[in-house]
Order: structure tokens, then C-alpha cells, then sequence
């Protein structure tokens, strides 16, 4: 994947928030959806609270597991794969959602963010929410949801927000989703996306052709990219080829060892 990253990215101007849910339930309606619109409603309530504004987008990953399977095998993007690139590309924040099975989000979810490019997301705000049938599974959240989005380089909130089935008529849910929410809210006001990608995108290691063109900026003629182009040796202080190492045959090896006459 090329250019992507920039090629979506705009920067937030004085209008409202664009905030996108990422939704990976499979059922409709279902436990991981309801606890991402929870949060962002709390979000946008805050906001208005605040004499802002939030517009809230939604991408419910059941409705692009054909694309995002294409996605997986040949890196072709279907329709659906990119406007949902296009979505989060232009978010100021971000909701993702995962349903937990066997100890891990779910493959869809998983393999949704496993396709993007590896600069989309940078500097993004996110929250990190999970639903599960039992609190066994508390820890994915923290231990794998936020590791994922590590990787991808995102700014994810302190506050995780996770809910078994026990947890939907228990207060402390309420209060996670507060904190959460605040969280995001700061961060988006903040702008602290659009000024690392203004200003440090040159300092992150992108995938070639990845960041627009700004990591070809490469000394082909240095000595070291001469040679692992297969260039030529490399001249001595006496101005003299010197001669280019190899690797040691087995008869050399051998004499070396002293076992060759």
C-alpha cells in the first residue's frame, strides 16, 4: 500500500470532532457495538458540555469480512475497506471495539487493523473497549487490544473499557466509560495528532512508500548503498580498489584447521 497514510490524513480545522467507532460485533444488535455507541455518546455529551461539537461515524466490521479477507491475502482493497480507510484517515478519535473469544479479540477485529498501513493511525487517540462473556478475559484489553495499536502507533487512552456480561448493571462501568471518555475528549482537543504528524512525520520509520514519497529521501551514492546494491569495492587511502571480501571455501577452512596438505 502506497501513500495512504497522508493521502487520507486531514487535518481537523475548526468544525466538530470527527470521532470514529469501530464496531467488530458479529450480531446485530450486539454487546461490542452497544458499549462503543455508549462511550461515544458520553463522548459527544461532554463535548457539548463544553460548547463543542462531535460527529460520530460507525464502521461495523461484519458488514466487510468479505473485503477485509481480500484484504488479508492479496492486499486489494474492496469499496467498503476504502471508505473505512478513508474514515479513520480524517478521524480526530478513535473507538475500537472487539468482542473477546478464547483469550483474544476476535480474528476479524484483529485482522481489520492488521491490514491498514502502519502509518495510518500514527498519533491517532483511541479507546480501547471489550466485551466478553465472563471476566476471565478482563486482561485481553491491556495485554493484547494494546499491544495491536503499540504497534500501529496510536496515542490509546489510560483508561481501557471492558464489560462481561455482569458488568452492564454494575456502576463501575459507568465510571470507566466516564474517565475514558474525558480522556479522549482532552486528547482531541489537544490536536495532538495533527502537530506530530505536522511536525515529527519525517522522524517516524515508515514502510516504503508509506509516508508520500518523505522516506525516499536516500544517498544512493554513499558507499554503503553502493555495496548493498552489489556496487563496486570500496578504494583505499591509497586511491586502490581494495579487493572485495568473500567467503572462505572449504579448502581454506580446512587448511586453516591444518587438516589439508
Amino acid at each position: 500500500m502506497s501513500d495512504i497514510a497522508r493521502q487520507h490524513d486531514t487535518p481537523h480545522d475548526t468544525g466538530p470532532f470527527r470521532l470514529v467507532v469501530v464496531s467488530g460485533g458479529t450480531s446485530e444488535p450486539s454487546s461490542t457495538g452497544m458499549l462503543a455507541d455508549r462511550i461515544a455518546d458520553r463522548i459527544a455529551r461532554h463535548a457539548r458540555d463544553r460548547d463543542e461539537q462531535v460527529t460520530i461515524t460507525r464502521i461495523d466490521l461484519r458488514e466487510l469480512a468479505s473485503e477485509i479477507a481480500t484484504a488479508l491475502v492479496s492486499q486489494l482493497m474492496g469499496p467498503k475497506m476504502t471508505r473505512a480507510i478513508e474514515l479513520l484517515g480524517r478521524s480526530d478519535g478513535i473507538i475500537a471495539s472487539a468482542p473477546v473469544y478464547k483469550a483474544a479479540p476476535s480474528g476479524l477485529f484483529s485482522s481489520f487493523f492488521h491490514v491498514l498501513d502502519d502509518d495510518l493511525l500514527i498519533a491517532k487517540p483511541v479507546i480501547l473497549a471489550a466485551t466478553a462473556g465472563t471476566a476471565r478475559h478482563a486482561l485481553v484489553v491491556d495485554e493484547q487490544m494494546r499491544s495491536l495499536f503499540a504497534y500501529l502507533r496510536t496515542m490509546t487512552v489510560p483508561t481501557s473499557v471492558f464489560a462481561a456480561g455482569e458488568d452492564w448493571i454494575n456502576g463501575e462501568l459507568g465510571q470507566r466509560i466516564e474517565r475514558a471518555a474525558i480522556e479522549l475528549l482532552l486528547l482531541m482537543e489537544g490536536g495532538f495528532a495533527d502537530k506530530v504528524r505536522s511536525e515529527s512525520w519525517k522522524h517516524y520509520s515508515h514502510e516504503y512508500g508509506s509516508a508520500g514519497g518523505t522516506e525516499l529521501d536516500i544517498d544512493l551514492s554513499t558507499d554503503l548503498m553502493k555495496l548493498a546494491a552489489g556496487g563496486g569495492a570500496l578504494p583505499t587511502d591509497d586511491g586502490v580498489a581494495a579487493e572485495p571480501m568473500r567467503e572462505p571455501t572449504a579448502s581454506a577452512n580446512l587448511a586453516d584447521e591444518g587438516r589439508l596438505d
